[in-house]
This record gives C-alpha cells, sequence and structure tokens, in this order.
C-alpha cells in the first residue's frame, strides 16, 4: 500500500509537533503553520486559515488532513475563535470535500463537555449534549456540528477526537482533573494514527490516556477504532497520590488556568 500523504495543520504547536515526531516515519507529511518554513524537515506550508484559497491551496495530493491549528486555550476570546477555529475549520473541511481528500481527523477538545466537569456531573459520554465551559469550547462543538454537517450533506469521512490534556510530564500540575484526562505524547500519537487508519467514516471519540480516574467514556474509541492506550497517570503519580472514587471536586472557575 503506498504511504499515505498527511497534512497537519498547527504542526509548529504543541501536539502537532508531537505528532510529527511519531509518525514520520510512517506517512509522508507535509506541515503547516501561519508562516512556511521551507527548509523545516518535513516541509511547513503557510496560510491563514481564514482564507479559504490559501487553505485549498494545501490540499492537492493530500489523503489525510490531520486539523489541529486554531486558538487552543479556554480563556481564548470570542474574536479568536471566530476567525481561526470556526470560519478555520469551514475553510479546512470545504477545501478538503473539494480537493478530493479522503478523510480529516478534527482535534476537538474535551472542553465541549467542560460544564460537567465544572459541576462534576460524571461520568460523561460521547452522545451527552455538548455543555461548553468557554468560547473555545464553544468553538470546538461548532466544530463537531459542522463535520457532522459535512460527512451527512458531502460524505466526507471525519473522525472528531476530543482530546485530553496532552503533556510529556503530567506531574506539572496538581490538579486531579488534569490527571484524569491526561493524554501521553505515545497514546496521543497511537490514537490519531488509528483515526487515520479506521474504517469508520465518522464518530465522536474521546482521546485519553489509561487512568484510573477518568470520568469520560472511552469505550467507542476501544471497540470502534481499535485504540489500546498504553499509559496511565497512574504510573508516573507519586506513590502516595490517591485515586478519589467518584473525582476530586474541580475549581469552581475551571476551566481558568487549566
Amino acid at each position: 500500500m503506498s504511504t499515505r500523504r498527511i497534512l497537519i495543520t498547527g504542526s509548529t504547536g504543541g501536539v502537532g509537533s508531537v505528532l510529527t515526531q511519531r509518525l514520520t516515519h510512517e506517512y509522508a507529511i507535509t506541515g503547516h503553520d501561519l508562516t512556511a518554513q521551507p527548509d523545516a524537515d518535513p516541509v511547513v506550508l503557510g496560510a491563514d486559515l481564514a482564507d479559504y484559497d490559501a487553505v485549498r491551496g494545501l490540499m492537492d495530493g493530500i489523503d489525510t488532513v490531520v486539523h489541529l491549528a486554531g486558538a487552543a486555550s479556554p480563556e481564548a476570546s470570542w474574536e479568536a475563535v471566530l476567525d481561526a477555529n470556526i470560519i478555520g475549520t469551514r475553510n479546512v473541511l470545504e477545501a478538503a470535500r473539494d480537493a478530493g481528500v479522503r478523510r480529516v481527523v478534527y482535534a476537538s477538545s474535551n472542553h465541549v463537555m467542560g460544564m460537567y466537569d465544572r459541576y462534576e456531573q460524571w461520568p460523561v459520554y460521547p452522545d451527552t449534549p455538548p455543555r461548553p465551559d468557554s468560547f473555545y469550547g464553544v468553538s470546538k462543538a461548532f466544530g463537531e456540528t459542522l463535520c457532522r454537517f459535512y460527512h451527512d450533506e458531502y460524505g466526507l469521512s471525519v473522525i472528531a477526537l476530543r482530546i485530553g490534556w496532552v503533556a510529556g510530564d503530567p506531574t506539572t500540575k496538581d490538579a486531579d482533573v488534569l490527571h484524569a484526562m491526561w493524554l501521553s505524547e505515545a497514546d496521543a500519537a497511537r490514537i490519531v494514527r488509528r483515526a487515520i487508519e479506521t474504517d469508520v467514516d465518522f464518530g465522536i471519540y474521546y482521546a485519553i490516556s489509561d487512568n484510573p480516574n477518568r470520568r469520560w467514556s472511552m469505550t467507542n474509541s476501544l471497540l470502534e477504532l481499535g485504540y489500546r492506550p498504553q499509559d496511565s497517570w497512574a504510573d508516573e503519580a507519586p506513590a502516595d497520590e490517591p485515586v478519589v472514587e467518584g473525582g476530586v471536586p474541580v475549581a469552581d472557575d475551571w476551566p481558568a488556568g487549566s
């Protein structure tokens, strides 16, 4: 089978850099950032996501788009998420459709459901009604709905991943809710790989490591995608760190500072 050509939008960001490094030996990767980096390896193309023609220029010959780019903070303003996450996501989906791209892997977020976390109303399932905790979460909920539309209306295959907290060292934060949603760098590559390769045409899936204190269902991630997380917060935790049944209370201002 020929090597899939993968476009990673936002490839120079935190998660994008991890995926580029870990997947580059399996796929022919093209990176993307706001500014082109022609000397990078792999090459990084430049495009403003709010500029449709620029986004369309990224797509020729691409098999799968892993769409990570956009405003990534739960404290981002409405103006920031409007251009980067709402208009930008529409442009990526439309350009992918027009170019005949096989699949888009959409980086959604745990913040789509963040109010359940703020009020400790667990467990949360992929089909639980969205309840965003920020304009960022709202933009990701919009993105999931737009992905559903592009699949239903145009037949574009889209796998949306509700990504948890990606960090190389989860002990840098002491918030239990972050530990519960930790996604190791290796597991991030594992679930994106499964999202690229699965026979499923559409779905919304939680992307979290095998943490014993997690509150978000990954049943469909395991059964439909074949995702098998290998890492766990418990393996990184201090020896005296307990796993509290039902979860530790979350700060009333969640997700501030997350």
